[in-house]
C-alpha cells in the first residue's frame, strides 16, 4: 500500500518521495452551539455598529466572514498529499524547492500541536504551517537537516495558530 502511495506522489512533483502523508485542506473545527450563538451576537453587534457609523463596507465584510464560516462548516475539507521529496516539498499541487526555503522548525506538543513550519527566502512569501498528523517529527527533521537550516528559536506554534485553535476560527 505504501509503495502505491509513493508511486502516485512521484508523479505529483519533482524528485523521489522520501516521506509522504495526507492532511486536510484546511483545519476542521468542531464548534458547539454556544460558539455559534456567541459568534452570531458579536457579528450582529458589529453589523449594527457598522451601519450606525455608515461604514457599509465593514458590514459587508462581516457578513461575508459569517457566510464563509458557515459554508466551510458544512463542507468537508478535501485531503491533500504532502510529500517530502529529494528536491523539496510537494503540498497538494504546489512544489517548494529546498533552495527557496530559508529554514524550518517543528512545534510538537501532542495531542494539540504537531506542526512543521517552513520559512522562505523571499520576504513576500508567507510562512507555511504543515500539520504533521501521525508522522514522526524526528524522521522529518532528519530528512530536512541536510537541505535546510533548523530554526531552534521557534519551538511553539505562532500566535495566529494559537488563536485559531483556541477560538476555533
Amino acid at each position: 500500500m505504501e509503495d502505491e502511495q509513493t508511486e502516485e506522489i512521484q508523479l505529483a512533483g519533482p524528485g523521489r518521495a522520501v516521506i509522504a502523508w495526507e492532511i486536510d485542506e484546511y483545519p476542521r473545527q468542531m464548534r458547539s452551539r454556544n460558539w455559534y450563538v456567541i459568534a452570531g451576537v458579536i457579528g450582529a453587534g458589529l453589523i449594527i455598529y457598522a451601519i450606525a457609523t455608515a461604514n457599509f463596507l465593514f458590514a459587508v465584510i462581516i457578513l461575508m466572514a459569517g457566510v464563509i464560516t458557515l459554508i466551510s462548516d458544512f463542507k468537508e475539507p478535501d485531503r491533500i498529499t504532502v510529500a517530502l521529496t529529494t528536491t523539496g516539498f510537494v503540498i497538494g499541487e504546489t512544489y517548494y524547492d529546498f533552495r527557496a526555503i530559508r529554514d524550518f522548525s517543528i512545534a510538537y506538543d501532542p495531542p494539540d500541536v504537531k506542526l512543521l513550519y517552513l520559512t522562505f527566502r523571499q520576504f513576500w512569501q508567507p510562512m507555511v504551517a504543515i500539520p504533521l498528523e501521525d508522522i514522526d517529527p524526528n524522521s522529518v527533521r532528519g530528512e530536512l537537516l541536510p537541505f535546510c537550516l533548523e530554526n531552534l528559536d521557534r519551538t511553539s506554534e505562532t500566535l495566529t495558530e494559537v488563536l485559531r485553535r483556541v477560538y476555533k476560527l
